[in-house]
């Protein structure tokens, strides 16, 4: 099982980037996949997740009606993140987990880092 983030970047204020997590040696239908994130000093905290088997989402309320958690494929997921703000400026990190509840990952990428400032 292999995760890989990719998409994060420099970006103003009130701009949208789109993250990719490509997973590898797994298909995503059966497994919760998820966003989190980390900013210097702060714990990691999740931002969003989606369930596999019912495509149900959740997102965390610092993050809702801007960012969009999507299954593209059955390897990849996204997060489509608008209207970005300075405090969105985190690592980012990609989680998966054999489950159609568990929030906590098992597997996690290595970290994209999204940098909100003018």
């Amino acid at each position: 099982v292999q995760i890989v983030e990719s998409g994060g970047g420099l970006v103003q204020p009130g701009g949208s980037l789109r993250l990719s997590c490509a997973a590898s040696g797994f298909t995503t239908g059966k497994y919760v996949m998820s966003w989190h994130r980390q900013a210097p000093g702060k714990e990691r905290e999740l931002v969003a997740v989606i369930i596999g088997v019912s495509g149900k989402t959740q997102y965390a309320d610092s993050v809702k009606d801007r960012f969009y958690i999507s299954r593209d494929n059955d390897t990849i997921t996204s997060l489509q993140m608008n209207d970005l703000k300075p405090e969105d400026t985190a690592v980012y990190f990609c989680g998966a987990r054999h489950s159609s509840y568990n929030y906590v990952p098992a597997h996690w990428g290595q970290g994209t880092q999204v940098t909100v400032s003018s």
